[in-house]
């Protein structure tokens, strides 16, 4: 029997002490030692554990304090709610999450006490940064003291296994070793499977605007996205762009009517995508919700119904690419996809799935991230839309594929780019564990650095560090591509750990080349075809929209007509519905 998560939670708090007071208990008894009775020694047991809690937090407050002063530091700004365990701020996460804007509550923490503070969680250390020399710290200089940590895995762990993304240590290496080289490589094709799935994409995109009526270009470029991905890594394309598109709410019911059923493999495409997702959007789940996570799973594992449709769609991959290699029937070099390079390195299924819907992940959800705000920022800006067409114009002309060589010419789309990932990079939030405790300089030389406990979470925003007015001007929080082109980029240039929308350090993202091929290619294509984008409000579902008393609003939130919501990476609530014209 598979216990769920929160049937494991509760056997090593709650059920395996109280079994050690019934021994004990029946121990005592039995040799006269105490004559009360079970039920009284089980309710003395949980206040003395309860009070064991208070004590402990009380003494590692002591003890932090102790720590700080022995080291020449001091105790980061501390954040204290209006209830216990700063569950005020719990309760404002989830609603935010549902209801807010992407960030306020953290925002508001910032504001309140600096670009470092421990906000403090269910009686825990949180530790919140936002400054780009703790940020360097944490992926680079000390990157080996803040690691993914325990609690981190186990959350990600029934979906992520031991992939590069859910490890540490050697098994981190490993997986990193493995991988690294495919992305390394000169590989032309790359070109092929974009330029292949994107004419299927636009194509669909004609198809609707015959029909008069919006498409979600978040859900078609997540389409997209999964099928480059999936042909890529495994040379097994899900074909998810074969499946029907979701019509707008308000499109007329004949229009939804006349649509041509799915066929069984579009079908399959849509489960499995879908699936994919749900795992990722629980795995998001429990991270928001701190160390209690799995007492929401007590009665299931809710990222089990999932996983196995998941594992329906990959295990077959898995298993022809290791039958493959052990025929000595590879693949011509030009044809390797990722799955048949890992197999060079092991033959065991668990690691090679762990590892490839690792890669998956970051390879589908990131760019889908990035390229749906681009979209709507070019929708929202027709001034940049209209010189990026002319350079792409330019670079590779009207209708011709671009090459890698024109692309690297288009400085324009890379600030366009850019700039998206600044204001709204893929993976908004990140977080890390210490190991050992030590001290952050203060970016105040005049003060004391700052005491960094060991074995508490590290939680650091690229999304709020990026729109910081004074990092980034006055207009950090407008869009604005050219500050990557003029006399701003010296911002940046000078601190590299300023800007970081693929990460750092020795976790920097390998793939980080490829995503810039891919997103600069469906760019070039998009707009090579279409001159006009427009976003379409009315076709997003009323709940989805943008609430009216967020006009007006400081920042992004006064201005945007989108909400920015983050399963662990960013993504449009209710999508980005669109209009495009030749």
């Amino acid at each position: 029997m598979v216990l769920t998560p929160g049937l494991r939670f509760l056997t090593r708090k709650l059920f395996l002490p109280a079994a050690a007071v019934v021994i004990l208990h029946r121990v005592a008894i039995r040799y006269g030692l105490v004559e009360i009775s079970l039920g009284a020694t089980l309710a003395a047991s949980l206040v003395a554990r309860i009070g064991l809690v208070v004590f402990q937090t009380w003494f590692l407050t002591i003890q932090h304090k102790r720590e700080a002063r022995r080291m020449g530091a001091q105790l980061l700004p501390f954040l204290k709610g209006k209830k216990r365990g700063n569950w005020d701020l719990i309760e404002r996460l989830i609603h935010e999450s549902e209801h807010g804007f992407l960030g306020d509550e953290l925002r508001a923490t910032i504001a309140q006490l600096g670009p470092i503070s421990d906000v403090w969680i269910l009686w825990e250390n949180n530790i919140l940064v936002t400054e780009p020399s703790f940020i360097q710290t944490v992926l680079a200089t000390d990157f080996k003291n803040n690691v993914k940590g325990d609690r981190f895995r186990e959350g990600m762990e029934s979906v992520l296994g031991s992939g590069v993304f859910n490890s540490d240590g050697d098994m981190w290496s490993f997986h990193r070793a493995m991988t690294r080289p495919y992305f390394t490589r000169d590989r032309v094709q790359h070109f092929d499977i974009f330029d292949r799935h994107s004419a299927k994409a636009i194509s669909l995109i004609k198809s609707r605007m015959r029909e008069g009526v919006a498409i979600d270009f978040q859900d078609l470029i997540s389409r997209f996205t999964m099928d480059s991905a999936t042909q890529f890594l495994f040379g097994a394309c899900v074909d998810s762009l074969d499946a029907v598109l979701p019509y707008p709410h308000n499109a007329p019911q004949s229009l939804i009517s006349a649509a041509p059923k799915d066929t069984p493999r579009a079908q399959a495409a849509i489960r499995f995508t879908t699936a994919f997702g749900a795992a990722m959007a629980q795995c998001a789940f429990r991270e928001r919700t701190g160390w209690i996570w799995p007492l929401y799973e007590v009665f299931q594992d809710q990222t089990a119904a999932p996983m196995k449709v998941v594992s329906a769609f990959l295990d077959p991959i898995v298993r022809a690419a290791v039958a493959r290699a052990k025929d000595g029937d590879a693949r011509d070099e030009d044809e390797m996809t990722l799955l048949d390079d890992l197999v060079r390195s092991t033959k065991d299924m668990t690691i090679l799935k762990d590892e490839i819907l690792n890669i998956l992940l970051a390879g589908r959800d990131t760019t889908m991230s990035a390229l749906t705000s681009t979209i709507y920022f070019l929708a929202r800006h027709p001034d940049v839309l209209r010189r990026l067409r002319e350079e792409i114009f330019a670079c590779a002309g009207p209708t011709n594929p671009p090459t890698y060589d024109d692309i690297k010419k288009m400085k324009y789309l890379r600030a366009v780019l850019n700039e998206t990932l600044r204001l709204y990079p893929p993976v908004p939030f990140n977080v890390r564990e210490t190991v050992n405790a030590t001290t952050w300089q203060s970016p105040d030389p005049g003060q004391k650095p700052y005491y960094i406990p060991g074995g508490v979470t590290v939680s650091y925003s690229v999304m709020l560090m990026h729109q910081r007015k004074d990092l980034w001007g006055e207009d950090a929080e407008e869009f604005d591509p050219d500050r990557f082109l003029d006399e701003r980029a010296q911002k940046f240039v000078s601190n590299p750990f300023q800007f970081l929308p693929f990460n750092a350090g020795p976790r920097i993202c390998i793939g980080q080349q490829f995503a810039y091929n891919e997103m600069s290619f469906v760019l070039v294509r998009l707009l090579q075809t279409f001159s006009l984008i427009e976003l379409d409000l009315e076709a997003l579902a009323p709940d989805a929209r943008v609430p009216e008393n967020w006009k007006g609003q400081p920042g992004r939130k006064g201005v945007e007509l989108f909400r920015p919501e983050s399963h662990l990476t960013l993504h449009a609530k209710g999508g980005v519905w669109v209009k495009m014209r030749a």
